[in-house]
């Protein structure tokens, strides 16, 4: 009798326990990004399946989405962001208990749209023949186990040409008034990339010119090793320098790797040799370690020792941080070169509220040595202390040292797939000339770090009917600051100084061409705020400031 009894519940146990393992929910998560590598926040992410309720979740700040308790079965999951393409992924096979990991790749229209011939279609439906094309078939990689991957990859050639005039104002080194930008990216072999990137900016003698060859791979672990080699000439400072021109050559190294769904990893380095009145090396590490706490909070640690390369705008020249790495930020003093050193640390908290609303929280230290102040104003390096950009009419001084601790806050919200807004507030240090009317050349001594509280609205998006992508912004200070209030923020909250606009245009082209335009317009600190006077050599007015007023323009072709 108890052996019939043990019998029947062992029998019970090994049903449920059978019955337990196929229901077992499995999880789809991934990583969202756009053709150059940035993390796409806010993207929507739709999984439909029979075995299942349809799922819609949104990415976070690093561009990571996941949707858990999923049913064993067949889905498809699109993706979907504001100015880009839909990418959709048909047939995505689930087992119980398993995690399926994707990496998706975003592109726009203009890098996406197949020009060659198509072939006859039963659908004749545009849109659809779009969407299938090859070069916006995103990354598709599916992780049953560590050891197991499936790649699907875009061997498509993607390049694109601009033609800009008007100087970017930002001291020696940001270019002459025309400029040709070109940019060229492949596929090769199954899971790398190569690409080359420079401009070509007009002046006197040898053209200013920045060429950038680029090198990634995508590992099975999820891991993605890349480097880059930079190379950098800008035209003759001033005669007073003896026409010194800077050069420099600079080594970009950078991994990202990611740990479960939990932790994932981002360093590199960037280790840069610049020839300027002598000789000299910097070592620029970087890094950040993001925890995944749930669907919906992040908590990120970040370190840096350059300012990031970040306009309202970035993709204006059509080329990446990433392969251009930071700009030498240069100033002189007694005829000798100082390059800005910095050290910032910071932490914060992004939590996603609702389904169009997302919060961040941060706090950060930052020290800054031999800062590069930026002045407007025509002058020369007649008295070895400053070093004039000629073509901007702006110049660079040496501003000594910035040491502040600060916290930002940054608000967003998705209105809807083509409008969205950020509010930004920052409380911590700036430099500030704490004496007024002196003399620029004793001007260093009377600036010191000043707390500041500063505000900032931004809002994005493509207009309907135009396809007009604009981006208009404005940042305030409460008083005068010669230094950007949280100088690193690489938040979605980061805009320049003052009043910003950028817009981009497509331009009609014939059918035929291989190629889209489109009209390009950047802004910055349109209403000239932010100008600290001071008293020049030979008695006119100079000005120190935050961001000096430019205004750029051109055309982008895209192939």
């Amino acid at each position: 009798m108890k052996l019939r009894h043990f019998g029947l519940l062992a029998l019970i146990a090994a049903l449920s326990f059978s019955g337990w393992a196929s229901d077992r929910s499995a999880v789809i998560s991934g990583y969202v990004r756009d053709a150059s590598g940035a993390p796409q926040m806010g993207a929507v992410v739709q999984i439909a399946g029979a075995a299942s309720r349809n799922v819609t979740v949104f990415t976070d700040s690093t561009g990571f989405f996941s949707a858990t308790g999923l049913l064993p079965g067949i889905y498809s999951v699109e993706i979907t962001a504001p100015s880009f393409l839909p990418a959709i992924l048909e047939k995505v096979g689930l087992r119980p208990g398993v995690d399926i990991r994707l990496k998706v790749t975003l592109n726009t229209l203009l890098n996406a749209v197949d020009v060659q011939p198509r072939r006859a279609s039963a659908d004749g439906d545009d849109w659809k023949w779009t969407l299938r094309s090859a070069a916006n078939r995103p990354v598709l990689r599916v992780l049953d186990d560590p050891t197991a991957s499936v790649e699907q990859q875009n061997h498509e050639l993607k390049a694109s040409l601009s033609f800009l005039a008007g100087s970017a104002a930002e001291g020696y080194g940001s270019g002459s008034d025309v400029s040709t930008v070109f940019s060229v990216e492949r596929p090769v072999f199954a899971a790398d990339r190569m690409g080359l990137s420079g401009s070509v900016a007009y002046a006197d003698g040898l053209p200013t010119a920045f060429l950038s060859a680029s090198y990634s791979h995508s590992l099975p672990d999820g891991s993605g090793p890349s480097m880059a080699l930079t190379v950098r000439r800008f035209a003759p400072s001033d005669p007073y320098l003896g026409n010194a021109t800077l050069q420099s050559v600079a080594l970009n190294t950078a991994d990202d790797v990611t740990m479960g769904d939990v932790v994932e990893l981002k360093f590199g380095s960037q280790f840069e040799t610049i020839q300027f009145l002598g000789r000299v090396s910097v070592f620029r590490p970087y890094g950040s370690v993001n925890f995944h706490l749930s669907p919906n909070t992040m908590v990120t640690y970040g370190y840096a020792t350059a300012l990031p390369n970040q306009p309202i705008d970035s993709d204006l020249d059509n080329t990446s941080a990433e392969s251009s790495g930071s700009d030498p930020r240069l100033s002189v003093s007694n005829y000798a070169t100082q390059v800005e050193s910095a050290q910032h640390q910071e932490l914060n908290v992004s939590h996603r509220i609702g389904e169009n609303n997302t919060i961040q929280f941060a706090v950060f230290s930052d020290r800054v040595d031999n800062t590069a102040l930026l002045g407007a104003g025509e002058v020369t390096a007649a008295g070895g202390y400053l070093l004039p950009d000629v073509d901007s009419g702006t110049f660079s001084y040496s501003g000594g040292t910035l040491d502040t601790r600060g916290l930002r806050i940054v608000l967003q919200r998705k209105f809807c797939t083509d409008l969205t807004a950020t509010l930004d507030y920052a409380y911590g240090g700036t430099l500030d000339l704490t004496k007024p009317d002196v003399q620029l050349q004793q001007a260093r001594q009377w600036i010191d770090t000043e707390r500041r509280h500063s505000m900032a609205a931004k809002i994005s998006g493509t207009l309907p009917g135009t396809h007009t992508r604009l981006t208009a912004s404005y940042r305030w200070v409460d008083g005068s600051a010669l230094t950007p209030v949280d100088m690193f923020n690489a938040s979605p909250g980061q805009t320049d100084p003052f009043l910003g606009l950028v817009v981009r245009q497509p331009i009609p082209t014939l059918g035929f061409l291989p190629a889209h335009m489109e009209a390009l317009i950047d802004l910055r600190n349109l209403l000239a705020e932010g100008y600290v006077p001071v008293m020049g050599r030979d008695g006119q007015t100079l000005y120190l400031v935050q961001a000096a007023r430019s205004v750029r323009g051109g055309v982008a072709i895209s192939f």
